[in-house]
């Protein structure tokens, strides 16, 4: 089957919300990369203040990802929660043209943050729910390309600006209100409900998911404890002599692997199951890591930039769709909440560490940490027979 035609099988939802992710990060990713250079050279802030703001904002999102994936499920409809969270993140980001100190960042980003975690896991319970169980790695995969391809077009957008108004930061921030205009409007209008039957049990009781999910959910926790905010990776590059209109192109490169790779993995998760990528895509993380630490010249910081969007082009898809394998088909949106939980609350610690690490030790201290905790969640998750192959799951 031609790929035009395996993507016009997915359910409308799927392709709503692949679109929904694609002018998110549009909006978000003109952002994100320069961020860490606004934020230090012209707020006066350090890279402390990098770690508190995104890791205190990563938690605050688990936190809701959490909340918001057990009352979806609770109640009649995911719709709610999606608008919601996209608004609340149209909203913030343009404020950060009005940034004058680092406090207010930091506000802007908590909003920002907010509107995440309260679309996430009822969002990609609704990706789960509008989708048969043989195709949820495709389906995931199209909702991970699309979010990437935006967030490949965002710095290029970006890129572009710097280099007909050079750090002019504030108008760009302020333009972000464009696709995220069009965003809240598409979710309002074209977002359909799937009818599912409320839960009525306990969120928290083991039924709700099978025994592999809480190993699972273990072996990411380990692994969100050592995986920092991604900002550190542009300070490191930018430390390795990549100039600042090279920042967002780089950030391009590393979105456009992986856009087209989470195409690719996701099919071929769909055939041969979830485990087996996500081992892959960890060993592939710890390696890029450890590569950044040690790292010499901006070609260097290139290459591994690519190395890293590998990691995630194969993780991805493979992720989410485990969580699913192993949820129940009406405790989704808890799975999904558990599971963007343990992958975000260790962010606020993760975070914090890697900075204080960095600034006090160097880069070789703070990636080697970040590379040594993904292969011990490696061995965590390699260690337990969790099966994911949807024909031979326990009920």
């Amino acid at each position: 089957m031609s790929e035009s035609k395996q993507t016009a099988s997915l359910h409308p939802n799927v392709r709503l919300l692949g679109w929904a992710s694609f002018l998110n990060d549009v909006a978000s990713e003109m952002i994100y990369p320069l961020m860490p250079q606004f934020l230090m050279s012209v707020l006066g802030g350090s890279r402390v203040h990098l770690g508190i703001i995104e890791g205190i904002g990563e938690s605050t999102a688990s936190l809701l990802k959490l909340w918001s994936g057990v009352v979806s499920d609770q109640v009649h409809g995911r719709k709610r929660f999606v608008v919601i969270g996209y608004l609340l993140a149209a909203v913030a980001r343009p404020l950060i043209a009005f940034t004058v100190a680092p406090w207010q960042l930091f506000a802007a980003r908590i909003t920002d943050r907010t509107g995440k975690g309260v679309r996430t896991s009822p969002r990609d319970a609704m990706v789960a729910d509008s989708t048969p169980e043989n195709q949820h790695g495709r389906a995931f995969g199209y909702q991970r390309g699309m979010d990437n391809l935006g967030a490949a077009i965002g710095p290029l957008l970006a890129a572009l600006f710097l280099w007909l108004r050079p750090n002019d930061f504030r108008l760009l921030f302020l333009m972000t209100i464009i696709p995220g205009s069009l965003l809240v409007g598409l979710v309002i209008f074209g977002l359909r409900e799937i009818e599912s039957r409320p839960v009525r049990q306990s969120a928290t009781t083991d039924r709700a998911v099978r025994p592999g999910f809480w190993v699972y959910m273990v072996a990411l926790t380990v692994f969100a404890m050592g995986k920092s905010t991604d900002a550190f990776l542009l300070v490191r590059a930018s430390e390795l002599g990549v100039p600042v209109f090279g920042l967002p192109l780089l950030w391009f490169a590393f979105h456009i692997v992986k856009s087209g790779g989470n195409l690719l993995a996701g099919r071929l998760v769909d055939r041969i199951g979830a485990k087996i990528p996500m081992l892959i895509g960890w060993c592939i993380y710890a390696a890029t890591y450890f590569a950044f630490g040690f790292a010499t010249s901006a070609w260097h910081a290139g290459w591994f930039f690519l190395g890293y969007g590998l990691y995630y082009a194969i993780t991805e898809p493979a992720e989410k769709t485990l969580v699913t394998r192993l949820a129940g088909a009406t405790h989704r949106g808890l799975a999904f909440g558990w599971f963007n939980f343990a992958l975000g609350i260790a962010s606020l610690p993760a975070s914090v560490v890697f900075g204080y690490l960095y600034e006090r030790f160097g880069p070789q201290a703070a990636f080697s940490f970040g590379g040594g905790m993904a292969l011990i969640a490696t061995l965590i998750l390699l260690s337990n027979r969790i099966t994911d192959d949807p024909m031979n799951l326990p009920s």
